[in-house]
Parts: structure tokens; C-alpha cells; sequence
């Protein structure tokens, strides 16, 4: 079965067929770095490291671009609010969505292209829209004529007149409102650049054609972002690359938002999550199993309740892992995942249905476990772990070995704060166990229950878990 893919702009579950038989490249919109990134923010980029991962299971060589966006409004208004230069907010937050990249196990792109880096390529494409009738300039700004492009708004489904388009501080000598900014005239105290048409900076839209064109060529396979991209960023994308001469992308694939009361999470509503606090109070392995197991284009509702069935879900999954490894010793991943696995990511990255197929198997092994069926257990443990291999969720990866190791203050070394507390009350109920005071050491064993821990006695010695319940 071929890998089939939701298109938003088919609206409709198509088979990918790749330009290049083999091969697969991606654009995904990556961060504007104007503040520190939350979840919903990583939750896009998670989205898209699965489905990295499966198309590299599937065999295709891949080239992923993913860009950041470090000259814009909000970043130049960061800087009049905070008195901070633009390129220092810029910098320091594009190093923030890095870290929770790779905090959350996020493979790194194959390039990771800054919009102040790529102006040469902004003004050669100006210049031929300009040339091709499809863009003017005026002002000191160089604005795309909409009505040149009949396709235009072909993606979000609108109409023309009635369209309102957004519109920026000093956009001025515009034919038509509706037309939008490839380019804005500089502002006394703003950053600039020289062009043909005067000093000034980048619009939003402009910077991802220029990119997507440098680094992927005027034809790609998949251009991927959030949902709220789709208008006006990647209409407007579109308009401009295909008035160009570009054909552009092939498949336009959109996650949806991580919601709060119903409220698309955002810098600017105030209800956001930042990922740095997350970590601090979750495993980011559990993160990861929370923002990226669901559907890429359902919504995800944050709660501490729902991060903590998460914690429970996956805590299943960990404890089978290690009961396994316990009793029968280090296992590798199979070389295949279940066909039932298989068929889920095929079909348009269905991570829920894939995920019942790895908890079906852990249910067996545990079956196997109690069994003493070891030969059994070894076999689904293989098949535990390519499956979250997949996903970017396998525990015994060398990503996540050592992972609750960290920084004082940090969740990772409060986990081995707390596992050396636990370890020396444990200590103090096997010396009990020893010497026969059976009332002791279980008193010790419901005092830790109490505390929402679990101790089970092992081959190796007692482990303690958190009580999931």
C-alpha cells in the first residue's frame, strides 16, 4: 500500500506519488522567533518528524527544510517593547525552538534557512513578478497585484470580493487593498536592506517562496504548517511561486492547534504553555507521547488532566518494556513493523490507530510475562520497539537513555532526587524483609502507596512506578 495523505487543497486523502521516485521533499513553516516557543508551537514540528520518520521507514530519501522567520513585525515590535536589539530577540528564541526540538526528540532538518540570510533571492523574484506584471512597486513597498493570479484564495476556498486581506503599519500607494506586501519601505530606527525600489525589510509571505525556491527547486512534494497558515501565508505563498513560474508544491498537508477553553493556544491570547516550563514539570518523553500521538489534524485540548493520562498511557507501554528487559535481557527492535502498524501510517499518518496496534501488543507481552512465556514476550518487546521507533517513543533509544539526567532544577533531576529518596526507603524495607519483620516492610510498602507509588518486587530487586490511577 502507498502512503496516502490528506491535501488540503484537494480536500481530499490522496496517494502521495513523489516527484522523484524514491525521494520526498518537504517545506514546513517553521518558527517566527518574536518569543519562546509553546507546545503548539513544537506540537507542528513533532507532526512533521513522524511523518519524516515513516517515509524514511518507507525506504524514500528525504530533504526537509524548515525555515525561521527572524525579521518581522512582532519581532521589531519586541524590540521597541523591550529596548533589546531585533537580532538578539531573533536569536536567542530560534535557540529556544531548538532546544524543544530536541528536547521532545525531534530529528534535525536537512536545512534550517533564516529569512535575513535569503534577500538576494527575495529581490531577484520581485523583480521578475514586476517584470511579469503580477507585482509594483510603490511607496518604497512592492506589493502583488491579486487580481493578476485568477487562482488566488483557490486554497482557502474564498472569494475575491470578499476578501479582507491583513494588512501592516505603513502599507501605503496600493492599487487595491485586497493586494498584499512582498516588501515593506524602511522606518526611521527599523533594520533595511537595499533593493532596486529602495531600503526596507521582507514581508511575512515573501521569505518562504525565496527559500522554498533556493532550496527545494521550483517543484516539491509536500509544503506542510499549521492551519492557520493557510490564509493568508500560504495563499499568498502560492500566488507569488506560481506567478513566478514555479509549479510549487505537489501536496499541502496542515496540523491542527493545541487549544485552551476552546481557544487556539497563541503568544498573543496569553494562553499559552512555554515547552521550557513543560519540561520542567513532565518527562519530555511524555510530551512528546501527548502532543504527538493524536491525530495530526484533530485538535488537541490542553489539560494537567489529559498530560496525565498521557503519563499513564505511556507509563503502560515503559513498564512492559522494562519487566521484558528485566527478566529476558536486552531485546533489538524487529526489522519490520506489524503490517496492522504499517497500515495505519500509510494511511494518512493515522498515529491513533498505529498506537492501538503497539498497545495490543503490549497487552500480549504482559499476558506472555505472567505466563513465564518468555519467548513470547522477547517477540512482541521487537515489535514494541520498531513500532515506537517510528514514532520517536522508544524509550531504550540512545535519544532517551540517560534522559533523567539534568540540570539542578530541572524535571530530569528531580526524577533522581526522588528515585534516590524512594531507592532508601526501599533499602530500609529489604533490610526488613531480611530480618523477617514482615509488619515493617509492609507498613514501609503502603506508606509509598500512599505517596502514589507502586513498588513491585523484581528478580533484580523491588522497582517503584507512579500509581497511573
Amino acid at each position: 500500500m502507498s502512503i496516502r495523505l490528506y491535501d488540503t487543497s484537494t480536500r481530499q486523502v490522496r496517494d502521495f506519488v513523489p516527484l522523484v521516485p524514491g525521494c520526498v521533499s518537504i517545506y514546513l513553516c517553521g518558527a517566527t522567533v518574536q518569543s519562546a516557543p509553546h507546545i503548539g508551537h513544537i506540537r507542528s514540528g513533532l507532526n512533521f518528524d513522524i511523518m519524516q520518520r515513516w517515509f524514511a521507514y518507507r525506504g524514500y530519501q528525504i530533504t526537509f527544510a524548515r525555515n525561521v522567520t527572524d525579521i518581522d513585525d512582532k519581532v521589531i515590535a519586541k524590540e521597541r517593547e523591550f529596548g533589546i536589539p531585533w537580532w538578539q530577540i531573533a536569536y536567542e528564541n530560534e535557540r529556544a525552538f531548538n532546544d524543544g526540538y530536541t528536547a521532545l526528540g525531534c530529528l534535525p532538518p536537512t536545512v534550517e534557512p533564516r529569512a535575513t540570510g535569503h534577500i538576494p533571492e527575495m529581490v531577484e523574484m520581485m523583480r521578475g513578478l514586476i517584470e511579469k506584471g503580477h507585482a509594483y512597486a510603490a511607496d518604497g513597498n512592492v506589493y502583488f497585484d491579486v487580481k493578476s493570479y485568477p487562482e488566488y484564495l483557490a486554497l482557502s476556498n474564498q472569494k475575491l470580493d470578499d476578501l479582507r486581506q491583513p494588512e501592516g503599519e505603513g502599507e501605503t500607494g496600493k492599487r487595491d487593498q485586497r493586494d498584499f506586501a512582498m516588501w515593506k519601505a524602511a522606518k526611521p530606527g527599523e533594520p533595511s536592506w537595499e533593493t532596486p525600489w529602495g531600503r526596507g525589510r521582507p514581508g511575512w509571505h515573501l521569505e518562504c517562496s525565496a527559500m522554498v525556491h533556493k532550496y527545494l527547486g521550483p517543484a516539491f512534494d509536500i509544503h506542510g504548517g499549521g492551519l492557520d497558515l493557510i490564509f493568508p501565508h500560504h495563499e499568498n505563498e502560492i500566488a507569488q511561486s506560481k506567478a513566478y513560474g514555479d509549479a510549487f508544491a505537489s501536496f499541502w498537508v496542515h496540523n491542527a492547534w493545541v487549544t485552551m477553553a476552546g481557544e487556539k493556544m497563541s503568544k498573543s491570547l496569553g494562553n499559552s504553555v512555554l515547552v521550557s516550563e513543560m519540561v520542567q514539570r513532565w518527562r519530555p518523553i511524555v510530551l512528546r507521547y501527548y502532543l504527538g500521538t493524536p491525530h495530526y489534524r484533530s485538535m488537541i485540548e490542553y489539560s494537567e488532566d489529559a498530560l496525565r493520562e498521557a503519563e499513564a498511557g505511556f507509563g503502560r507501554i515503559e513498564g512492559f518494556i522494562q519487566r521484558t528487559v528485566e527478566r529476558c535481557g536486552t531485546v533489538d527492535a524487529a526489522p519490520e513493523v506489524p503490517p496492522a502498524f504499517a497500515e495505519a501510517m500509510d494511511d494518512d499518518l493515522g498515529v491513533p490507530q498505529a498506537l492501538a496496534v503497539v498497545h495490543t501488543a503490549v497487552r500480549q507481552g504482559n499476558s506472555a510475562l505472567n505466563a513465564d512465556d518468555k519467548e513470547n514476550a522477547v517477540a512482541r518487546l521487537a515489535e514494541v520497539r520498531a513500532m515506537l521507533g517510528v514514532l520517536g517513543l522508544d524509550p531504550l533509544d540512545p535519544q532517551w537513555v540517560g534522559a533523567e539526567r539534568g540540570e539542578p532544577g530541572t524535571m530530569k533531576s528531580m526524577h533522581g532526587v526522588v528515585d534516590s529518596l524512594v531507592r532508601l526507603v526501599l533499602d530500609q524495607r529489604q533490610a526488613a524483609r531480611q530480618r523477617k519483620d514482615f509488619a515493617t516492610a509492609d507498613a514501609i510498602r503502603d506508606q509509598l502507596g500512599l505517596a502514589g507509588l507502586v513498588i513491585e518486587d523484581t528478580p533484580s530487586g523491588p522497582r517503584w512506578t507512579i500509581n497511573s490511577q
